[in-house]
Order: structure tokens, then C-alpha cells, then sequence
């Protein structure tokens, strides 16, 4: 079966990328620059997949979930 998932990649200051999943939470990860960060991010999800099909869990995507960047000047 095929899932969908947005990830968020925050950069750190101190160098590489935190890599958040919305809609699945706690699953958090972090790479070195942004190709390792999205590899470690699909590794995570992988993992976070098979511990809900282990509990008998529903396994929430993104499918249905639309993202829009709004950027604001604000006086």
C-alpha cells in the first residue's frame, strides 16, 4: 500500500536538518544535509509504520491534506 506523508525540514544552527512528520507524532529524525535527512525521515516513517501495524493501529497519510506556504509583510 502506498502513503502519503508531508515532513517538515527545520535547519539547525548548528549545522544539518531536523525533520519532523505531522501527521505522525513523535516520529522525529535528523541528517546531516538535506539528501540524508529525507533518507533518515523515510527510515523513521518505515519504522513508525510497522510499530502501529504491530499494535492493529489505522495508519494516518497525508493523502487528503493540501500544504500552502503564506508569506506575510507585516508593518
Amino acid at each position: 500500500m502506498n502513503y502519503n506523508f508531508k515532513i517538515h525540514l527545520h535547519k539547525e544552527t548548528e549545522g544539518g536538518f531536523m525533520v519532523t512528520v505531522p501527521s505522525l507524532p513523535g516520529c522525529i529524525t535528523q541528517g546531516d544535509d538535506l539528501d540524508d535527512a529525507i533518507a533518515m525521515a523515510k527510515e523513521a516513517i518505515e519504522l513508525y509504520i510497522e510499530e502501529l501495524k504491530e499494535r492493529g493501529e489505522n495508519i494516518p497519510d497525508d493523502t487528503n491534506t493540501f500544504e500552502y506556504s503564506l508569506n506575510l509583510a507585516v508593518a
